[in-house]
């Protein structure tokens, strides 16, 4: 493989990437970079999970003049999850550089905070394609400057009804300005994209980080009646710390939750129909440990990434084989073995009929009653989130968080999980079995000199 450092970055940026342990490129860096660090137009295609993050990132801020206040890249993703999680990224890999401002515009929150941000100035927007092109309509945003224009899961944004807003942004952007695209896959409608909006693109196409061979599929056959039982069956049987479930519907995905909470698992639901609040604390509590089984429709775990993700569990078979592609690939990462639990009932054997012929080989087909129960215990998160009423507004960093609760309180930093801190609220893992008394001690206490109320989430 080859290394950042044979790249034309910067001392600081190899420094900074090495100390995020970003020595040897992913297949898609290693075909894409050297092509975007020379300004060239690309059509990268890469799967969720293949470093592309990565990829267009450090291009774009290789582009970037700090001292210019002024927006010089733009990212669009298909999800406000997506964006949060590339703009994360984004700054993690501009941390060498002189305050590089970086802010995210997707629906979901008030459009006056996102306003405000931009007033500050700001040299990346990140941003879904409806709320960029408010802010654009409403003369909030201004893409003079611009240099780089990304689309990130390109596919997934035309699947998603984007196409006139992507054109509509493409044609208020300069245009001399590098474009990248990236996507998983490349129908009709991308070529139709990149033919507009790119010029003599370079193409790149790399296969998905995991392979075949770091997945392992195994399906059982049910009949409707017993499909959502046998979830519970699966559970019990392979006891993992970490399952995340697909349903093709949001009513399945309701009736599934429940069902496995009456039975004492550790388990929410990610549908269209929650807030955006509880959108939030649903993926926050699932990605820092503190909820075993996430069960979620495709669209709503769209952009989702959760390190160290156990198994799959397609409770209900995908129409779309390439869909079948996405959801079992969350799974086997970063060299991972994965395991990913399909059930399908004879109604679905078309469905898996596709997915067979588009990976190439038969499925491995196993019997319900290889399942055994076990005596032991539910398995419980060893997490448990803290949820503050207090955020980026509030001026609340990690830092603050921390040092709440190790030097006021009196808890070790290997006690204290993940905190994430988004406009209004803070969420903090702790011990499971420390987390009623901590938050009862944070809900009196203080940050930074100042009481917020704390409680526990799912109290």
């Amino acid at each position: 493989m080859s290394r950042f450092d044979s790249l034309p970055l910067s001392p600081a940026t190899l420094e900074n990437l090495r100390q995020l342990g970003y020595l040897e490129m992913t297949p898609i860096q290693a075909a894409s970079l050297p092509a975007a660090l020379l300004g060239k137009d690309l059509i990268a295609q890469a799967k969720t999970g293949s470093g592309k993050t990565a990829a267009f990132a450090l291009a774009l801020l290789a582009n970037l003049n700090a001292r210019r206040f002024a927006v010089q890249s733009l990212v669009l993703c298909p999800t406000r999850e997506l964006a949060d999680q590339v703009t994360s990224e984004i700054r993690r890999l501009a941390r060498s550089e002189d305050n590089v401002k970086v802010v995210t515009l997707s629906g979901g929150v008030p459009l006056r905070g996102q306003t405000a941000s931009l007033g500050h100035g700001a040299h990346v927007v990140v941003g879904t394609p409806g709320r960029v092109m408010d802010h654009l309509d409403r003369g909030n945003l201004s893409l003079e400057a611009l240099n780089t224009l990304v689309l990130d899961e390109a596919d997934r944004m035309l699947d998603m009804g984007f196409s006139a807003d992507i054109e509509k942004v493409a044609r208020q952007c300069p245009s001399s300005r590098q474009t990248l695209l990236f996507s998983a896959t490349y129908p009709e409608g991308i070529a139709q994209l990149a033919a507009r909006f790119l010029r003599e693109p370079v193409t790149v196409k790399v296969d998905a980080q995991h392979g075949g061979e770091q997945i392992e599929q195994r399906w059982y056959e049910v009949g409707e009646s017993e499909r959502l039982r046998a979830v519970a069956r699966l559970l019990d049987h392979f006891r993992p710390e970490r399952t995340l479930a697909f349903c093709n519907t949001r009513a399945r995905c309701r009736e599934l939750a429940n069902l496995l909470q009456a039975q004492g698992y550790s388990a929410l639901a990610l549908h269209g129909d929650l807030e955006q609040r509880e959108r939030d604390q649903v993926l926050v509590q699932f990605a820092n440990g503190s909820t075993s089984v996430l069960v979620a429709t495709d669209v709503a775990a769209r952009g989702l990434d959760v390190a160290g993700l156990d198994v799959v569990i397609n409770v209900e078979v995908t129409p779309d084989p390439e869909v079948h592609v996405h959801r079992i690939g969350r799974t086997g990462r970063a060299g991972e073995k994965g395991l990913a639990l399909s059930l399908a009932s004879m109604d679905e054997m078309g469905a898996v009929g596709r997915i067979d012929e588009l990976s190439g080989r038969p499925s491995a087909w196993r019997p319900l009653s290889e399942l055994t129960g076990s005596d032991a215990p539910r398995l419980l998160p060893t997490m448990a989130t803290i949820h503050i009423q207090a955020g980026r507004k509030e001026k609340i960093r990690p830092g603050d968080v921390l040092g709440a609760l190790t030097s006021d309180l009196g808890y070790t930093r290997e006690q204290v999980g993940k905190i994430d801190i988004n406009e209004f609220a803070t969420y903090v893992a702790i011990r499971r079995d420390l987390a009623a008394e901590a938050a009862s001690r944070l809900n009196g206490g203080r940050i930074k000199g100042r009481s917020f109320k704390a409680r526990l989430l799912g109290d």
